[in-house]
């Protein structure tokens, strides 16, 4: 199975794929991830991609696409993949759909998990991540033991500079004029599914689960009886 995670900045896509990739042993694949390793290690890719990134802008396709097409190439992906708040148009969706289709592969399920403004700022406003091993808290839901320490390797925990409120607000408005055409293409498509997100952690992560749990059964279901 091969599921899409969508939602604004804040939403929780990331820590909903990071459990789940854990608990079906599907390969998670985010593209900001990857960038932010990119850019720290200060490759050509990562220099290009902190000028869009620290200003709240998205990376160009061209910059993405490339990384995706080896990504799911490797042996881990077979299972199944989880795309981590990817693909953010209908140029990727594309993209991704041919470069799926050539490694017979198909896109199943599309979520996309719904937040409000005040919410998604107050979680990326108080998110804070280690720079040595890249754990994350946050200052009110999940705070470190030590303030400005992480729990698990002692690094320092810092604020990204595009979790900062005036930055979140521009991320938020690219997002919400590019998702729009993307959420009608995998809605015509018949694979868009919508969650309030706005809910504890806990919960959405269950309505996930639940939905991955039935397309399994279903898709048993039909091979069975083919």
């Amino acid at each position: 199975m091969n599921l899409i995670i969508l939602g604004a900045p804040g939403s929780g896509k990331g820590t909903q794929s990071v459990k789940l990739s854990k608990e079906l042993s599907f390969a998670h694949i985010s593209t900001g991830d990857m960038l932010r390793e990119a850019v720290k290690n200060e490759t050509d890719l990562g220099k290009k991609a902190r000028e869009y990134m620290q200003k709240g802008q998205l990376v160009p396709d061209e910059l993405v696409i490339g990384l995706i097409d080896q990504r799911i190439k490797q042996k881990d992906a077979e299972r199944g993949i989880i795309f981590d708040g990817f693909p953010r148009n209908i140029n990727q969706a594309k993209s991704l759909d041919k470069i799926l289709n050539e490694n017979n592969k198909s896109v199943d399920t599309v979520i996309n998990l719904e937040t409000t403004e005040d919410v998604v700022i107050q979680r990326l406003c108080g998110r804070r991540v280690c720079k040595k091993c890249g754990a994350i808290f946050h200052i009110k839901n999940m705070p470190a033991k030590i303030e400005g320490v992480c729990d698990h390797c002692q690094g320092e925990l810092y604020q990204r500079a595009d979790d900062k409120e005036e930055t979140i607000k521009k991320r938020l408005d690219v997002y919400t004029k590019e998702n729009a055409a993307l959420m009608k293409f995998y809605q015509e498509n018949k694979k868009f599914i919508s969650l309030d997100a706005n809910h504890d952690a806990d919960i959405v992560y269950k309505e996930i689960l639940d939905l991955v749990n039935d397309y399994n059964k279903n898709t048993s279901r039909a091979a069975t009886s083919a």
